[in-house]
């Protein structure tokens, strides 16, 4: 049985199409897998099948309803921000042991594939005192870092891993999702930080076609779970 947790060194990186993309190649597996992404801000309820909740019930084939986001992201903001901001903007606060708490029962209950997507990067506020981090540090869950491959990527990788490894959390992959029009190769960043953390898989995964999941890297995603 597995869990994991998913995070990466920013926002917009890639975190739901890694998550879509693990879904897809563990259900085709033979996996019963489940999602979440507990925290979203920047949530339009008119547009809920391009959220982000809505493109993981997508992935595990359910249907997109009200219902069933609540279910996959109970804290759901309007104002693309920080989610502690968003929050604040709404005149509400995220109940950070309530987080902790939904994630923890949701690992207690899974049967076979669990995926918990962060909110943003790592050290993204939920409310004036805790963190992304702080999160997956109650959980202690392995952790898919998510990277791009824009300028300045190495650093903030590399950066991830170090507060990472001082919060004693396992690295299950390091994935490089592909930035658009970037001076470096995909190539280049996957081979640069596999360089200084030598000890774990570092994966490369394309700019695909909107849409499109379907990518042998996904596999080796999963291989490592």
């Amino acid at each position: 049985m597995t869990a994991v947790f998913i995070t990466s060194t920013g926002t917009d990186i890639g975190k739901t199409f890694v998550a879509r993309g693990l879904v897809r190649v563990l259900r085709k597996n033979g996996r019963k897998v489940e999602a979440l992404k507990p925290v979203v801000s920047g949530f339009e309820p008119r547009e809920a099948e391009g959220s982000d909740p809505g493109l993981l019930l997508a992935a595990l084939g359910a249907e997109v309803t009200d219902e069933a986001i609540a279910g996959v992201a109970p804290w759901r903001f309007a104002a693309p921000v920080s989610p502690h901001i968003a929050a604040r903007r709404e005149g509400r606060e995220i109940d950070f042991a309530g987080v902790v708490e939904f994630s923890r029962r949701a690992v207690a209950q899974h049967t076979d594939a669990l995926l918990i997507e962060g909110a943003g990067g790592i050290m993204v506020p939920l409310d004036g005192t805790h963190t992304v981090l702080d999160w997956m540090s109650a959980l202690e869950l392995p952790v898919i870092l998510v990277a791009g491959s824009y300028l300045g990527a190495i650093s903030h990788t590399l950066s991830a891993l170090d507060v990472l490894a001082r919060r004693g959390l396992k690295v299950a992959a390091v994935v490089v999702s592909e930035t658009a029009g970037n001076a470096l190769e995909l190539d280049e960043m996957t081979a640069a930080i596999a360089q200084f953390a030598p000890a774990l898989a570092v994966i490369g995964i394309p700019r695909l076609p909107s849409g499109t999941l379907d990518h042998p890297a996904f596999g080796r995603i999963a291989e490592q779970l």
